[in-house]
């Protein structure tokens, strides 16, 4: 078969090419967090960073990109995004790659979501998310397509994997007060769900609402959780050996040997549901509270909510708000699941979580911003040793009760900043939990409340 004598050379140069492109990119983006994180433990100014990151005119010139919705830009190539984790992991992670690309000219193509973690959830960006609300929202700040053009989609020449936990994050702190903003546009505007879902989320809150107030108890006590996390108090010897077999099961968990006492009274595990229970009824809600379960699968099964059922016996779950036939559709989908646990989180009266993981901070978030909506941030390394000496008969039940309220006054998500701990980033305050920057209009919101009710 004839062959154009100069197609190799050609197919070189071009593969050359692609692969120069992408490591300039990559490159770049690597360093540009890197900076980002010196010039916060550094102090540097924010010009003096920017001097670092384009050090010539024709480069700042092309770094600032047009405010108008039909502007046209030269890109510096194209940001492909891979997110790993859970509904709220994804989200923050979507959040900080919307930002990254807009800092530096990158077009981004609509991010995929995780399908291969514990969950194996089938679901596209566009099952999840309105995909055309997110691309126009954010039209004057970032150029978003939804795949990689034609002449790219072959092979991408070069990728990075993170492999560290601050690898795949911004940092909390230290960033432009801009950046901070656009990642909370990106989070509360940008980010709707897709219609399906916010559908059916209004008809649950709908109905919620219909016979009065109601509280969200966000009971992270499913199995991957207590798996991943090494938490099994309170579980038997058959269910510790079944939780340690799936934690070594799973190569990217890399902690093994997990000593689970000693981390529970480190205030490293989510409550039980039993011990859960104490602390809402030691926090004085009476037994009538309606308590909307948001989780999966409570590891255990419903003997597990003995206790909290006998105590609050109006516990509501998706299933009692929804019928057979709306749910079906969300069946082996927890990421769509999780979203409809996001809105009627965000809508309840009072929002307490068991942990403090992804969903939790970023939930609290997101009432903060809607008018610093209560959360009660429950202390539980304090909580687990006042429950130890409850039950050994140290401490009386007014004993108890009282310690539980005066531990948690001033943690009900009053407006505060952020905790900023140079250099150790899971120590200090997530910048998702508590987006202060962007919180001066709910502020002004719950001040009017306030007198409003005065």
């Amino acid at each position: 078969m004839a062959r154009h004598k100069s197609s190799p050379p050609a197919i070189r140069r071009r593969g050359v090419g692609m692969l120069r492109w992408a490591v300039r990119v990559a490159s770049s983006i690597v360093l540009w967090t890197a900076l980002l994180h010196l010039s916060s433990l550094l102090g540097l100014p924010r010009q003096q960073l920017q001097r670092l990151l384009c050090c010539n005119r024709r480069c700042r010139r092309r770094g600032r990109a047009p405010r108008a919705p039909g502007w046209v830009y030269k890109s510096n190539g194209y940001l492909l995004i891979s997110c790993n984790g859970g509904l709220n992991q994804m989200r923050a992670a979507i959040c900080d790659m919307v930002t990254v690309a807009r800092y530096m000219n990158l077009t981004m193509v609509v991010p995929e979501l995780d399908k291969q973690s514990f969950w194996a959830d089938p679901s596209d960006f566009g099952d999840i998310f309105d995909v055309n609300h997110f691309i126009n929202s954010l039209q004057d700040e970032v150029k978003i397509i939804r795949e990689l053009p034609q002449k790219f989609s072959r092979k991408v020449p070069f990728s990075m994997q993170p492999i560290s936990w601050t690898d795949s994050r911004l940092a909390n702190n230290g960033l432009p007060l801009k950046l901070q903003k656009l990642r909370c546009r990106v989070n509360y505007n940008a980010l709707q769900f897709a219609p399906s879902i916010e559908a059916l989320g209004k008809k649950m809150i709908s109905a919620l609402r219909k016979t009065g107030s109601f509280i969200v108890l966000h009971l992270r006590y499913e199995m991957d959780m207590l798996a991943f996390s090494g938490c099994t108090h309170g579980c038997s010897d058959e269910e510790t050996a079944e939780l340690t077999r799936m934690r070594y099961a799973y190569p990217w968990w890399k902690e093994k040997e997990i000593d689970s006492e000693k981390k529970r009274l480190e205030g490293l595990c989510p409550l039980t549901p039993g011990e859960t229970t104490l602390v809402l009824k030691a926090l004085g809600f009476p037994r009538d509270t309606r308590i909307y379960i948001a989780s999966g699968e409570i590891y255990g099964g419903e003997k597990r909510l003995t206790e909290l059922k006998t105590e609050f016996p109006n516990i509501i779950r998706k299933e009692m708000l929804l019928s057979a036939d709306e749910l079906r559709p969300f069946q082996k989908h927890s990421t769509q699941m999780a979203a409809l646990d996001y809105l009627v989180s965000i809508a309840s009266d009072v929002f307490i979580p068991s942990n403090d993981g992804n969903m939790a901070k970023v939930v609290e978030g997101h009432r903060r911003f809607m008018g610093f909506h209560k959360t009660i941030q429950l202390d539980r390394k304090k909580l687990v040793e006042l429950i130890d000496l409850l039950e050994d008969q140290e401490l009386s039940w007014d004993e108890f009760s009282t310690a539980v309220k005066e531990l948690h006054e001033g943690r009900m998500s009053e407006p505060t900043r952020r905790k900023a701990i140079a250099g150790q980033p899971k120590e200090e305050d997530y910048f998702y939990a508590n987006p202060h920057e962007c919180l001066g209009a709910a502020r002004k919101r719950r001040e009017k409340l306030k007198h409003t009710e005065i």
